[in-house]
């Protein structure tokens, strides 16, 4: 049952404590491959393509649970099985910053490039290791709490990595002694690592490589209403994603501020506002269920759109321009807080690495693949249309948790999964058909690389892989959320 001892106090306890400086850790390398690397670059005038270019160094974390089995399956000889992969990534991550403080853009891009490409690799790693060593260390009763405090600290990561290090490259430092200096912040985490306690192991990891990866799979694709969850996961922070995806252009082209009051204005109040949502989260999961937590915080995310929404319709003013900003990034943040605690709450901890990544890498596809078709939107129906549409985007997550709230309210309360107990040859072919599907789209991408690279010509082929791909993986999703679906309506019939 969720512990109703709702107090700030919770937050400074050792446990939380840990997992601040944890999460700190896993958040500080991400804007030094990214944003203010780009910064860096540009001050060092790197033609513009080239710094494109460079924003494929993150596809590490798109990517990360391609080798997260390899981490579930091995431990490391010091430390257990999830701190000792947490201390060697943050090890190869100081290494990594101190050696691109080294580099010099404007000289060495190419060597820039391959370390940026190491330090995205083993930060991604680092998530890895730390997504399932919260996952494997907190009960139930704790996650939200847990989730929230590990994201507080991701974020203020985030902002010391991005805004903290412009401000002292450009003021005090330079771009070099101030990547040495992140690197003397990674060893916050480390020492934190090595003092942390490392969870119960009392469930073996997995006995083979294979195994690592066919196992989660099957683990989680045995439970009840498994499809419908997955589904939960993608279409949980849809609105989310589509209200997101255009605010910098709408503020600025639609409404017409300048792009340094937009900058002020989201840096400041959108982060206080995601700290502070994430903190009330956290905080309310102690009281609330998961599935009430989800259904309040999803329910005040779609809300929150309503903010750009009146600036589209209503004249310029800065301070509805901060309302509307402060307001969707603290319901935001609620929402990522209880969003957390639903992944953890999904993972198997025997492959808890595994699954998170996938899990992680799955709510990942609104946030990534909204944008083209929110941008055709808006060109046909403006922008106070879009945020309307933003608002409606976020109801197919809440009917599916609703659908979901039985298996969900199991899985907290017990702490072990419900298991399908009907369509098992239906089922069973929907997975081959997801199989299939996703075989045909890799196999897609891999001829779309050798034609890039001029090795092969192969368009029909591609295209027809692509085509293919695509209509295996939907009805494959279609049949299983439909078989989901029917038992469900069987289950509550008595059938």
């Amino acid at each position: 049952m969720p512990n109703h001892s709702l107090s700030f106090a919770t937050l400074a306890q050792p446990r939380s404590l840990m997992l601040l400086c944890l999460g700190f850790a896993s958040g500080l390398p991400l804007a030094l491959t990214s944003g203010t690397l780009q910064a860096w670059m540009t001050v060092a005038n790197v033609d513009l393509k080239t710094i494109g270019f460079f924003s494929l160094v993150g596809q590490a974390y798109v990517f990360k649970f391609l080798w997260s089995p390899v981490m579930d399956r091995y431990t490391p000889p010091l430390f257990g099985r999830r701190r000792g992969w947490i201390i060697i990534t943050q090890l190869l991550l100081i290494v990594g910053l101190i050696a691109m403080g080294t580099q010099d853009p404007s000289h060495d891009l190419l060597m820039l490039a391959l370390l940026a490409v190491w330090v995205a690799f083993c930060s991604a790693s680092q998530d890895i290791a730390f997504d399932a060593y919260k996952t494997d260390l907190l009960p139930a009763q704790d996650r939200g709490t847990g989730a929230a405090v590990s994201v507080l600290g991701y974020r203020i990561a985030m902002l010391v990595s991005g805004g903290l290090a412009l401000w002292m490259a450009d003021r005090y430092l330079g771009w070099q002694a101030t990547y040495w200096l992140m690197a003397g912040l990674m060893l916050i985490g480390l020492v934190v690592a090595f003092i942390a306690p490392e969870p119960d192991d009392a469930i073996p990891a997995p006995r083979t490589l294979e195994q690592a990866i066919v196992e989660p799979l099957r683990d989680f694709f045995s439970r009840n209403n498994a499809w419908l969850i997955l589904m939960l996961i993608v279409c949980y922070k849809l609105g989310d994603a589509f209200a997101g995806s255009l605010s910098t252009t709408f503020l600025i082209r639609g409404v017409g501020f300048a792009a340094g009051e937009v900058g002020v204005v989201n840096k400041s109040f959108g982060l206080i506002a995601t700290i502070v949502g994430t903190l009330i989260g956290g905080l309310l999961m102690q009281r609330l269920s998961l599935f009430r937590a989800l259904m309040l915080f999803g329910v005040l995310q779609a809300v929150s759109n309503a903010g750009y929404w009146l600036l589209a319709v209503t004249d310029k003013h800065l301070i509805t321009m901060g309302a509307a900003i402060f307001v969707e990034n603290l319901c935001g943040g609620m929402g990522t807080a209880a969003f957390v605690a639903l992944l953890m709450t999904l993972c198997n901890k025997s492959f808890s690495a595994t699954q998170f990544a996938l899990l992680s890498a799955l709510s990942a596809i609104g946030r990534v693949y909204v944008g083209p078709f929110a941008g055709w939107f808006v060109e046909l129906h403006g922008w106070a249309w879009f945020y309307i549409f933003s608002i409606v985007a976020a109801l197919p997550g809440l009917l599916l948790l609703l659908l979901c709230r039985h298996t969900l309210k199991f899985t907290q309360d017990t702490g072990t999964f419900l298991q399908r107990d009907k369509f098992s040859a239906p089922y069973r072919w929907a997975l081959r058909l997801l199989m299939a599907g996703a075989a045909l789209l890799a196999m897609g991408l891999i001829l779309e690389l050798l034609q890039a690279l001029d090795w092969i010509v192969v368009t029909q082929i591609t295209d027809l892989c692509w085509q293919t791909g695509s209509v295996l993986l939907l009805l494959s999703i279609f049949a299983g959320c439909w078989f989901d679906f029917i038992a469900l309506r069987h289950a509550r019939l008595g059938v």
